[in-house]
């Protein structure tokens, strides 16, 4: 593993992509910094850290062998590494909430932003970013906002947890190559936030409604049952409220 550590910059995909454009990297090579300062979530939405207390960085994933249409399989990997390294350090009640982010007894503890590059219909390579929340005690402003020092009561070595997601996360795709894709769908959606349980929903018109969420399709698309029918929504079209 390429490991490449930055004191600042203004996001680790950015700083990947730039650096993939001037040197052949590695599978799994990884950027990580101690402050990044225009971090993004999906949507354009702004990922916070306070400087010097939480894991920010990107992963290079080439050579995935997935098509376009099978890109949701990365999240699903991502997201199921996540949790297990975090299970491995007894945070309780862990979830996911469709389509990227990781709970703690429904606070947000990691986010994921994952960046493709298509050729032929098919994932040439990703990006993949990661925001872990790990020893930043004051959320200003997020209510619904964790970290695992908040949870454990005790600060956590970034670098430590870096090395075990990234086991992980290598553990996961290695078993993917091995089983194919249908082997994930089951266990990322036992840890899916509230599913089969009435949940309150924004339309992009701000209107709301109420559904049940039934599962998560191959393409990643939400499943979610009305009272007439179940139907299916991608991030554009759908967000879930608490």
């Amino acid at each position: 593993m390429q490991l490449i550590k930055l004191n600042a910059t203004d996001s680790t995909n950015n700083y990947l992509k730039k650096l993939m454009l001037e040197t052949v990297l590695d599978d799994f090579s990884v950027v990580v910094t101690n402050h990044q300062t225009k971090g993004r979530g999906q949507m354009g939405s702004e990922w916070s850290s306070e400087k010097d207390k939480n894991l920010t960085f990107s992963v290079l994933k080439s050579k995935t062998s997935l098509l376009l249409h099978q890109q949701f399989m990365l999240s699903i990997l991502v997201s199921l590494s996540i949790v297990k390294t975090l299970e491995g350090y007894n945070i309780p009640k862990l979830a996911i909430k469709w389509p990227n982010d990781i709970l703690s007894d429904h606070h947000k503890i990691a986010g994921i932003l994952i960046e493709n590059s298509i050729k032929n219909q098919q994932i040439e390579f990703s990006v993949i970013g990661i925001g872990l929340n790990v020893n930043q005690e004051i959320f200003e402003g997020l209510p619904k906002v964790c970290s695992l020092k908040h949870i454990l009561g005790m600060p956590v070595s970034k670098e430590e947890l870096l090395h075990k997601l990234i086991e992980n996360m290598q553990h996961y795709f290695r078993l993917f190559s091995e089983k194919g894709v249908s082997v994930f769908n089951e266990e990322y959606e036992s840890y899916l936030f509230r599913k089969d349980k009435p949940s309150t929903f924004m339309l992009p018109d701000e209107s709301l409604f109420t559904g049940i969420i039934r599962g998560v399709t191959p393409s990643g698309k939400l499943q979610v049952q009305l009272e007439d029918a179940t139907k299916e929504f991608n991030l554009k079209e759908l967000k879930l409220m608490y």
